[in-house]
């Protein structure tokens, strides 16, 4: 059968552990189940060093998690596309369309959105010109090439000081440079960093700059409370002050709140029927690998519901 008229029970779009979980029992569940994904399968999750607290697996990559997931859904007769291009979405009614790179087209009774998020910048002068020349977005991407350097790590959330910690393993001497008078992390990340000899802290501050040559060789910290300027000879800075949602597609289509993130019920639910979304991109609190595989697991046995009721 042509693609072009191929219909799927389920189509996903995001191969983050939200997606891949849904795949999972989606296709388990002998529901002819598609996953497209624009980027790399995984996620935010592939840039994580080290996971030690998803139930039942020892301390291990976040990429190795993702792989593990990927067979499970393929084993199960899930499909996946990747490094594709959305272009175009019909989701009301009973067929949902969803038309990639511009000309292909694919059909399904229901779909689940987990485009998960990207890394918030700082929109300071400098962040952009010296991307790839010391301003970085992940430590296990970058980490390796400041041994031996001095770096700064902005953020006060687990993600900050977690990587933080993994910076210690490259860099000579990490700075961690945070807003408020405290951390917003976890107790044992925060105590994890207070026995680092590696790292210091400064509390109640901001990036106001990051200035260099070829490469990052200073940043303008401004302490907030006195409002003084000074400035830090460092060699690399490392940002990690939240998440923006990939919800940009699905304005004016689906319900999304002032932070970008889609709004859903407890089944994981749009504002249309039988279109459902899980992940980092829909409203909620926490966001971690166990809580995106929760949303996952959730969106696929409501939407195999739905696919069964309208049958």
């Amino acid at each position: 059968m042509d693609q072009n008229s191929e219909l799927f029970d389920l189509i996903i779009l995001g191969a983050g552990p939200a997606g891949l979980s849904a795949g999972i029992y989606a296709s388990r569940g002998k529901l002819k189940t598609l996953v497209l994904n624009e980027g790399a399968i995984g996620g935010q999750v592939t840039l994580t060093n080290e996971i030690a607290n998803y139930p039942g697996v020892e301390i291990t990559k976040g990429y190795s998690l993702v792989n593990i997931m990927k067979r499970q859904a393929k084993s199960f007769g899930c499909k996946i596309k990747s490094n594709i291009k959305v272009t175009g979405l019909e989701l009301e009614g009973a067929t949902k369309t969803i038309r990639v790179n511009g000309s292909d087209l694919y059909r399904a009774k229901s779909v689940i959105l987990s485009p998960g998020g990207k890394p918030r910048m700082l929109n300071i002068p400098g962040e952009n010109e010296y991307k790839g020349g010391g301003v970085s977005y992940c430590a296990t991407c970058d980490g390796d090439f400041f041994t031996g350097k001095h770096v700064i790590v902005v953020g006060g959330g687990n993600s900050a000081l977690e990587e933080a910690v993994t910076l210690t393993k490259f860099a000579s001497k990490v700075t961690i440079v945070h807003q408020f008078d405290h951390f917003q992390a976890f107790k044992h990340a925060i105590e994890e960093i207070n026995r680092n000899e590696k790292i210091e802290v400064i509390l109640e501050s901001e990036l106001r700059e990051i200035t260099g040559e070829d490469n990052v060789r200073s940043v303008k910290l401004e302490h907030l409370p006195s409002g003084n300027i000074s400035t830090i000879d460092v060699d690399g800075v490392f940002i990690f002050v939240g998440y923006i949602p990939n919800t940009e597609l699905f304005k004016n289509i689906i319900d999304i709140n002032k932070y970008g993130e889609m709004i859903v019920t407890p089944d994981m639910e749009t504002n249309i029927n039988g279109v459902f979304a899980a992940g980092d991109s829909i409203q909620k609190r926490y966001r971690q690998v166990t809580t995106a595989v929760a949303d996952g697991t959730i969106a696929a046995l409501a939407a195999s519901e739905y696919i069964r009721n309208s049958s």
